[in-house]
């Protein structure tokens, strides 16, 4: 099969709600999680550190420290399991990936270069 044919049959399957947090910002995830006959909201808080593909199989990597031990999860974008995306801080990153998180213990884990709202000094 051609790539464009694959495009073509996923395009409506595609959020475009979802596509304007970059990797380093800080995310709230909400997910769709079913139990039994009951549906209800979870909330998955942490850093992006990665975001890789494209189209239909495009995934961001969200990392947060739960207890003292560093948890990572890879979420699909356009996964309908995902109600939404909120972003809580900008950051200024430097690069496409930030793996380097996973060496970094304590306060220092959490801490991203962050955009100011004013750009001004006074």
């Amino acid at each position: 099969m051609s790539q464009s044919i694959i495009d073509e049959i996923t395009k409506d399957q595609l959020k475009d709600d979802r596509g304007d947090f970059k990797v380093g910002d800080g995310v709230r995830v909400h997910l769709k999680v079913k139990e039994g006959d009951k549906t209800r909201i979870q909330v998955f808080p942490g850093i992006v550190i990665a975001r890789k593909g494209s189209g239909i199989g495009e995934t961001f990597t969200v990392r947060r420290i739960a207890s003292g031990v560093g948890v990572e999860k890879v979420f699909p974008v356009h996964s309908p399991v995902i109600e939404k995306v909120e972003i809580d801080r900008e950051s200024i990153t430097m690069r496409a990936r930030m793996y380097y998180m996973r060496d970094r213990i304590g306060k220092a884990a959490n801490q991203v270069k962050e955009k100011r709202l004013y750009e001004g000094r006074s």
